[in-house]
């Protein structure tokens, strides 16, 4: 019997569809063996070389159990957990406590790794034909971010209990993200809005039908900014009493090329801005359709592709849209992460032939079908001929004055044919020295705008430029700041909360390199440099936590307790009647308090009333609710008298 580990029963089923009876096919369930469990401490020994104190997870000594019996009877144990360093670790501890759980190597032989890198029948037989072994220094990489997590989370978090508030706690890379976050809102604060004008004319010819807007680019040759109405009106007044003559027609043809193939950020960041959905949800839909096998693995930051794939993919751009669309030679897209893995792919259809369609069902969604519709898209384009377009720029002069408008026409679709419509602007057929007349001049006023919050596209693109944090885990940091209420969603964008706030004060002036953007950056190259075996993880973390280690020594004698701000209510203190009513943000959001705390006790639900919108149901008051998820939505203030509940206000 060839005994086959995976990480989830899905993942089981999909090989058995492929396998024979001499295989069995059974799931780990994930990770077996870690740090202790809530309540175990740290478990690292600091003074001898970091070493883990690892423990069988109370949840899984059961399953490890039923899994050492049937490796007795196994001819090979092929362990077939992701192909990625959290993968390469499952596979490790896994055949560790299969081999009696004494040796740190792993030297029973019938131990072979595999890696699926998309679960289809071809791939399975030829992974299976080519075995391999762990990979330990994948594995010492991932021991090393899970050393240097537990190091900074078990250290940090009691010293924000006792310095900034109970509950509290601190993550290596969720910190930075926080970082991110605050510093964004306090540009928008400190943002003071500048006035402009911009100036239109509307022009007509007696040769041509249409009418032809263009814009005020320059006055005597020089670009022209409008600061003030006084300005805009005497330039309107000028523009008034001008001539206006076409002093030039130009027209070029442009291209555009497609978007490379998906890889983690990329996918995370479209499903955000196309579908509104979490990093967290992404990653959940598209592990569910990999284990299907129906699109590849995908955790990846690498833009390559199997020679395979694209010869399939030409071939069914060739078949369905003609040759036109595919262009001279196969497309070729070079990663620009310095760390990418290039023997992973990028994420793509296993059969592009198969459409969104067939993807529904088997305890598959629509959503589904979304996503993978989504990346089959992406791909098919990323083979296909550029875009071509003609490009039109006419300039108008009106003495001093130059006026400009372009316009836009698709000449061959290329690979938008896949894609949305790409908008056309239409321009009316002039040429140079033609007369034109005045219809309006119009001029709007404007002013500069602060810089926009971050949305969650937004903030994985600012990680992944930053070199912060890997595909892997954008959706871990997204997650986690917001379940700790350090960031709150405010109409699709991050906001920083008073705690937010407060614990990166203090984790700026106490330990600053720590979330410092070039230093984490740093450490996740030298995690890179452990997975090639290029540095050694002992000195990697020993180089981390002698400085750190430092600074909370420091921290702990000399910091005072930070104040966290809070939000007053105008309101006089129920239960004292002496102290004022304030709003402040705990461990699970806001709720209000008195602030005469911990002299007066006094402590009830925050209610987030919906001024000007009443209840379609009873006619009560509405309040922002979250669901169980996270998730805003809105309800009236009665219930469970009233149990009116919608995502949207009445009437938006």
């Amino acid at each position: 019997m060839y005994l086959i580990i995976v990480e989830s029963p899905t993942k089981a089923r999909t090989l058995a569809k492929f396998l024979g009876d001499e295989y069995r096919i059974e799931a780990s369930m994930g990770h077996v063996r870690d740090l202790p469990e809530k309540g175990g401490g740290m478990a690292i020994d600091v003074n001898h070389d970091f070493a883990p104190q690892y423990q069988v997870l109370s949840k899984k000594k059961q399953r490890v159990a039923e899994l050492r019996e049937l490796a007795k009877s196994a001819e090979v144990i092929y362990l077939a957990p992701d192909p990625d360093r959290e993968g390469e670790a499952i596979a490790y501890h896994v055949a560790y406590l299969l081999q009696g759980g004494k040796k740190e190597e792993i030297t029973d032989k019938r131990f072979r790794r595999v890696s699926f890198h998309e679960i289809t029948e071809t791939a399975i037989k030829e992974s299976l034909k080519h075995p391999g072994s762990v990979n330990m220094q994948l594995v010492n990489a991932q021991q090393a971010r899970r050393v240097l997590d537990r190091l900074v989370g078990y250290t940090l978090s009691p010293l924000l209990w006792r310095k900034v508030r109970r509950g509290l706690s601190a993550g290596r890379v969720q910190s930075v993200a926080v970082r991110l976050v605050v510093e964004r809102e306090l540009e928008i604060e400190a943002f003071v809005p500048e006035e402009y004008w911009e100036i239109f004319v509307t022009l007509s010819s007696r040769d041509v039908a249409g009418d032809l807007t263009v814009q005020l680019v320059k006055k005597s040759a020089r670009a022209v900014v409008i600061k003030s109405e006084e300005e805009a009106k005497q330039i309107e007044k000028e523009l008034e009493k001008s001539k206006y003559v076409v002093s030039d027609v130009v027209t070029e043809e442009q291209k555009s090329s497609p978007n490379p193939p998906f890889t983690t950020s990329l996918l995370q960041r479209a499903a955000s801005n196309l579908f509104g959905w979490s990093a967290k949800q992404t990653m959940s839909v598209a592990q569910s359709l990999y284990e299907h096998g129906f699109i590849t693995y995908h955790r990846t930051d690498s833009y390559n592709l199997a020679k395979e794939a694209i010869e399939a993919a030409r071939e069914y751009i060739e078949h369905s849209f003609g040759k036109e669309y595919l262009p001279e030679k196969a497309r070729v897209y070079k990663t620009k992460v310095a760390s990418a893995q290039e023997a992973h792919e990028a994420i793509r259809p296993t059969q592009v032939t198969r459409t969104g369609e067939a993807v529904v069902g088997d305890k598959l969604s629509t959503n589904h079908q979304k996503l993978y519709e989504l990346i089959r898209i992406r791909f098919l384009q990323c083979q296909m001929s550029d875009a071509v377009f003609d490009k039109t720029t006419i300039l108008v002069e009106a003495g001093k004055y130059l006026l400009k408008a372009d316009g836009k026409r698709v000449i061959f679709d290329g690979y938008v044919k896949l894609g949305k419509p790409s908008e056309e602007s239409f321009l009316p057929p002039l040429s140079a020295n033609q007369e034109l007349s005045l219809v309006k001049v119009e001029s709007q006023q404007k002013f500069t705008k602060p810089p926009g919050r971050y949305t969650e596209a937004g903030l994985i693109k600012e990680l992944e430029k930053r070199g912060i944090g890997r595909p892997s885990t954008y959706a871990a940091i997204i997650s986690t700041i917001q379940d700790r209420n350090y960031v709150v969603k405010e109409n699709k964008s991050f906001a920083p909360t008073a705690i937010g706030r407060a614990v990166i004060e203090y984790l700026g002036k106490y330990f600053g390199n720590v979330i410092a953007y070039e230093f984490t950056a740093n450490m996740e190259h030298d995690l890179d440099a452990i997975a090639l075996g290029e540095k050694e993880w002992v000195k990697v973390v020993r180089s981390f936590w002698e400085p750190f280690s430092e600074s909370v020594r420091v921290a702990e004698g000399g910091s005072e307790r930070v104040k966290v701000p809070v939000e007053a209510t105008g309101e006089k203190c129920p239960e004292c009647h002496e102290g004022d009513m304030v709003i402040r943000t705990g461990r699970f959001g806001k709720f209000f308090s008195c602030s005469r705390y911990p002299d007066c006790k006094y402590k009830n639900q925050y209610k987030e009333v919906i001024s000007g919108v009443v209840c379609p149901s009873c006619g009560g008051e509405i309040m922002a609710r979250k669901s169980k998820k996270g998730a805003k939505f809105f309800g009236c203030v009665s219930y469970p008298t009233c149990t009116w509940a919608a995502w949207k206000l009445p009437g938006k």
